[in-house]
């Protein structure tokens, strides 16, 4: 019969389907591109939220920085397009930067992309909810247990394997790119027929003057445009072979959709005069002016719900990633590095889903709130992988080496640029929170890896001595509760090891004892029954007391042996039914360090009941 966990996430997979759970191109447009692809609407959002706040002055900004937007987005395209090529076995930026620009950078980067990934999942989902909130207002009270139902499904999904979430992941990627390009296609032959439209008169006066301020913070928001570029390159092992070759053409592909969403639903936006109620996204008011209120728009309006909520399967197949390389380095926990069941990083998926829980809740589901801590981290991650590539062709100084090193010289320029701008518009309203965590998982990194090196330290075999004597005949000691037939065949594996063995009772209750005596003077084999008082009902203290001073009193080097008889009930649930007392002596015995360095051995002896 399947367990819970297998009927969630699959049976597992052997080791040798590893080169066969491998996307094709078509599902790695589909697993690597929802939150590059639907970053469309929020960042629309955003750049609309900025500067709607000057009126139509304002508005008519938008499409220059939507360009501005677009030609940044090619430079990072072109970059990241060297780094799958330099780099074919993934990593992305704390690879690149690592091995360029040092161990810190490198940690850096990989710090950024955690909270990167970790954002595009909360935005990706909370920003899925509020275009389904905006054709239907009458959910918009449960956008946080609408997001964490999304974030469940989309964890499970992932958890299930690489092949089978690319493949689920590609109906709504697909049915977004169909019904969005098909809307801007209606929108530009109703413009040619219909010419511009200005914007409503009530924008007249606006709130704001248009400053230099205003416009850099407009941008700052609109660069969340550009999340999820990177994935591709942490990716590359995901595809089928030639990996990089089929990478670089699903960058390419993926970055001509994105500008042609992000630059198309702007143009439109701005040449209808578009504008959006408080509870309405602007995507929404576009699809209502182009196609009206009918099933075609809600079709746009349930694809780019659908897309959002995958989105995050972006942070699903990169996140896992970046923290597996970190860890095989040594600065994460060695768990993140190992494969799951289903040929996938799945304690890596876990924790991005934990994390984003936390974010959905903690902001209560509100996109526009975390909008402010998003851009920051990925264009530090971009600045830092493109300086490092930089290095990377100056060291080798192979055929074109100036060209390359030029490209992402530029692409590291402009990123950098585009960093301080978003750190100084969006300082204030949270950008300051990722500017302070990032430094702070860059110390949890080392302090990682200094555990790690110093395990490895007191491991080693370096300088043990050759003469390596076998342990005398140990001392057992067996504590029991009672007499049945667990302590009894405990008793009997003890006398296979030792014939210096000693029960233990520690009595909780003045009397019980006796007949504890009785019933050991049949069964226990000759072996000797110590009777532990206890006047203040604890079992843990004084059998640890007693054990110490039986060491004392042996005086013989080692510390006795425990052998703890066990019962497993043949049903979860019996568990909570008993006092678990073998579970708590073993943890005391197991975390209670000895002054003089020797260790104790402890034995289970598991007893399996039937019913």
């Amino acid at each position: 019969m399947r367990s819970l966990r297998e009927w969630l996430t699959g049976t597992p997979l052997p080791t040798q389907r590893l080169a066969t759970e491998r996307l094709s191109n078509w599902q790695g447009l589909a697993a690597f591109s929802p939150d590059a692809l639907s970053s469309v609407a929020y960042a629309n959002q955003e750049i609309y939220l900025g500067l709607a706040a000057a009126g139509a002055a304002g508005l008519a900004f938008s499409g220059r920085i939507a360009l501005a937007i677009g030609v940044l987005l090619a430079i990072v395209a072109l970059s990241y397009s060297q780094t799958i090529a330099a780099y074919p076995s993934g990593g992305g930026s704390f690879t690149v930067a690592s091995e360029n620009l040092g161990r810190t950078a490198g940690l850096l980067a990989g710090a950024a992309l955690l909270v990167d990934y970790s954002l595009t999942a909360a935005v990706s989902l909370t920003a899925g909810v509020a275009a389904l909130s905006s054709a239907f207002p009458a959910l918009w009270d449960y956008r946080v247990a609408l997001s964490l139902a999304l974030l469940f499904l989309i964890t499970v999904a992932n958890l299930r394997g690489v092949r089978e979430s690319g493949t689920l992941m590609a109906f709504p990627v697909y049915l977004f790119l169909g019904s969005f390009l098909g809307m801007l296609a209606v929108g530009a032959v109703r413009a040619v027929l219909e010419g511009p439209s200005p914007f409503p008169g009530g924008l007249a006066s606006a709130a704001l003057p248009v400053t230099p301020f205003l416009l850099l913070h407009t941008f700052a928001a609109g660069c969340t445009a550009l999340t999820g570029v990177e994935a591709m390159s942490n990716g590359v092992p995901a595809f089928r072979p030639p990996e990089a070759r089929n990478a670089q053409k699903t960058l390419a592909v993926m970055a001509v959709l994105m500008a042609a969403l992000f630059l198309g639903s702007v143009g439109l936006t701005q040449y209808f005069g578009v504008t959006a109620g408080s509870e309405e996204t602007i995507l929404s008011a576009l699809a209502r002016r182009v196609l009206g209120g009918g099933p075609f728009y809600l079709g746009v309006q349930l694809s780019t719900l659908l897309v959002l909520a995958v989105a995050a399967n972006t942070s699903f197949a990169g996140f896992p990633r970046v923290t597996s390389v970190i860890a095989q380095d040594g600065f994460l926990p060695h768990q993140l590095a190992h494969l799951g069941d289903r040929l996938v990083y799945s304690n890596g998926m876990i924790l991005l889903a934990g994390v984003t829980g936390v974010l959905i809740v903690g902001f209560g589901g509100d996109t526009h709130s975390l909008i402010p801590l998003f851009a920051v981290g990925v264009f530090l991650a971009f600045t830092l992988s493109q300086a490092g590539m930089v290095v990377h062709w100056w060291r080798g100084r192979g055929a074109y080496w100036r060209l390359k090193a030029a490209v992402n010289g530029v692409g590291a320029a402009a990123t950098a640029i585009a960093f301080l701008i978003v750190a100084y518009a969006k300082f204030a309203e949270g950008a300051w929170i990722v500017l302070v965590i990032m430094p702070a998982l860059v110390i949890m990194f080392h302090g990682i890896h200094g555990h790690y090196r110093e395990v490895g330290r007191e491991l080693s075999l370096k300088g043990l001595p050759p003469d390596i004597k076998p342990l005398p005949n140990p001392r057992v000691v067996l504590p029991i509760s009672g007499v049945h037939r667990g302590v009894i065949q405990a008793l009997r594996f003890a006398r296979t090891i030792s014939d210096r063995v000693t029960a233990v009772y520690v009595e909780v209750k003045p009397g019980e004892a006796k007949k504890i005596r009785e019933m050991w003077e049949r069964w226990g084999q000759d072996v000797p029954l110590e009777v532990v008082p206890s006047p203040y009902r604890s079992i843990v203290g004084p059998f640890l007391d007693y054990l110490d001073k039986t060491d004392q009193e042996h005086n013989d080097g080692q510390p006795a042996v425990v052998l703890l008889p066990e019962f497993v009930p043949a049903r979860w649930w019996h568990y909570i039914l008993h006092n678990q007392t073998a579970w708590i002596l073993r943890l005391a015995l197991i975390y209670r360090r000895r002054r003089e360095g020797r260790i104790r051995a402890i034995i289970d002896i598991p007893f399996y009941l039937k019913e």
